[in-house]
């Protein structure tokens, strides 16, 4: 939010944009081994109808991330592996990650089958196939059109032969990050697709991860993460293959690598800008508070750099009972800190009806929409800008996530206003086809011709004339 903002509530007394119409603090305890650590989660609130446009138009900022300093410590880090190769990524493991590496990338064909919990086979199978079953049915016929007499055009489809798939670890591991992005790529036909993923600190990658990347056809894995990691499937190195487009979410330094990279000589494509995770989740009165404080927390606890949004429709839902579960439930949280620190730059929204809702919430355009209201499919159709739409009590975000069969992998920070989540066209690139019959020219090459003579350009006129001048020319002779 902007700091000049300046707010007014209804007598017009002047707030501070960061002393808000009312403000939800939430204290919860939570247990580290012997200590005990205070976490206080605050949203601030605001009522939609008591700020003027531009007020609730600078809701919609996020976090701010400060990426001129940000470039700086990742564009030696890109030169570095660029110059280096296989050594600069080993140096900066261990700088970062504090881990030694005899070898960055592993072959999965030579992988051994990973042994895993049978309840986590199963889950993960459960959700392969559910993501493959969605990608697979965004594959579209082929389709030729006649748009003249002998003039036939169409649209192929042909999968980029090399792709980079990023799959975070640090504080989390996701394998599900790993079918998200290695499936749709299985689906087009990828032929060389490298999985980035940050080792442990025994130089071991997550079993679950390598039991998803085998399982959807992965053909290398590429023990780092950050940003030497997309540097090296960037700019290829001695072990790691070079990719022509890099999937995934990641961080702030794994986003900066991506935005410098897609700019530079490696001559790389990126699926999307990405920031922090982030949920919005707009409710009624029939909403649970159970339900709303666990789908907000879901996202709060990806990291202290996410953002959660809880947009009240109505005077009649209890927002006391909502704030206590918020606090019960964050005190139990593992992730609890991380949680809370999101919380702190997380707020709530009042809207008088749902359209007053939607409307913000198409405003702010996030990576996760939950609509937890009566009926809520009849909202669909005003939904414009999200990532991805959660509809009704018994949809959390959480399924999307892992195993409903739609992509996690998708647009943050307002960019769903322009983007789509990654899907099966993600790893296609299209071509356009056309072929001509001599009718089909005689036909349609007068016009091309004329709009070639008003550009000026003699030679694609000519290169329409002297074909029909031959057509005439075998007319004439065969007669």
């Amino acid at each position: 939010m902007d700091s000049q903002l300046l707010c007014f509530n209804r007598t017009n007394c002047l707030v501070s944009p960061y002393s808000p119409i009312r403000s939800s603090l939430i204290t919860a305890q939570v247990h580290k081994g012997l200590s005990l650590n205070r976490i206080r989660c605050a949203m601030k609130s605001y009522r939609l109808s008591e700020l003027t446009r531009t007020e609730v138009d600078s809701l919609k900022a996020r976090p701010r991330i400060d990426f001129s300093s940000i470039f700086s410590i990742v564009n030696p880090i890109v030169d570095g592996v660029r110059s280096r190769g296989d050594a600069a990524v080993k140096e900066y493991t261990a700088r970062f990650d504090k881990v030694n590496l005899e070898n960055i990338v592993e072959n999965v064909s030579e992988l051994p089958e990973m042994e895993i919990d049978a309840a986590v086979r199963e889950a993960f199978d459960v959700a392969y196939d559910n993501i493959y079953a969605f990608h697979l049915a965004q594959k579209a016929a082929e389709k030729s059109v006649e748009n003249m007499k002998g003039v036939r055009c169409k649209r192929v489809a042909r999968s980029i032969s090399s792709v980079g798939l990023y799959v975070p670890g640090g504080t989390a591991v996701l394998p599900s990050t790993a079918l998200m992005l290695a499936i749709p790529a299985q689906i087009a036909g990828c032929k060389t697709v490298v999985l980035a993923t940050p080792p442990t600190q025994e130089g071991i990658i997550c079993k679950e991860v390598l039991y998803c990347a085998k399982k959807a056809g992965v053909t290398h894995i590429l023990k780092a993460g950050g940003a030497q990691a997309i540097s090296a499937m960037a700019w290829g190195t001695e072990s790691c293959p070079k990719v022509e487009k890099i999937f995934g979410p990641g961080n702030q330094y794994v986003t900066a690598a991506k935005m410098i990279l897609q700019n530079s000589e490696a001559m790389i494509s990126i699926d999307m800008p990405a920031g922090p995770s982030e949920v919005l989740v707009i409710v009624d009165s029939q909403a649970s508070p159970v339900h709303i404080a666990a789908d907000l927390l879901s996202q709060a606890e990806h990291g202290p750099d996410s953002q959660v949004v809880l947009v009240i429709v109505g005077d009649d839902v209890n927002l006391k009972a909502i704030e206590e579960e918020i606090s019960k439930q964050c005190q139990s949280l593992p992730r609890g800190e991380y949680a809370s620190k999101a919380l702190g730059h997380s707020f709530i929204v009042f809207a008088r009806d749902m359209v007053e809702a939607i409307s913000f919430s198409n405003l702010y355009a996030p990576e996760h929409l939950i609509v937890n209201v009566k009926d809520a499919e009849k909202w669909e159709s005003f939904i414009e800008n999200a990532g991805s739409v959660f509809l009704g009590p018994w949809t959390p975000e959480s399924v999307g996530d892992y195993a409903s069969g739609t992509n996690h992998v998708l647009p943050t920070y307002g960019y769903a206003r322009m983007y789509g989540g990654v899907s099966l066209d993600s790893f296609l690139k299209y071509m356009t086809v056309q072929s001509l019959t001599e009718e089909g020219l005689r036909n349609l090459g007068p016009y091309v011709a004329t709009m070639a003579e008003v550009e000026g350009l003699e030679a694609h006129k000519r290169a329409v004339t002297l074909r029909l001048q031959d057509i005439e020319a075998r007319q004439v002779h065969n007669v």
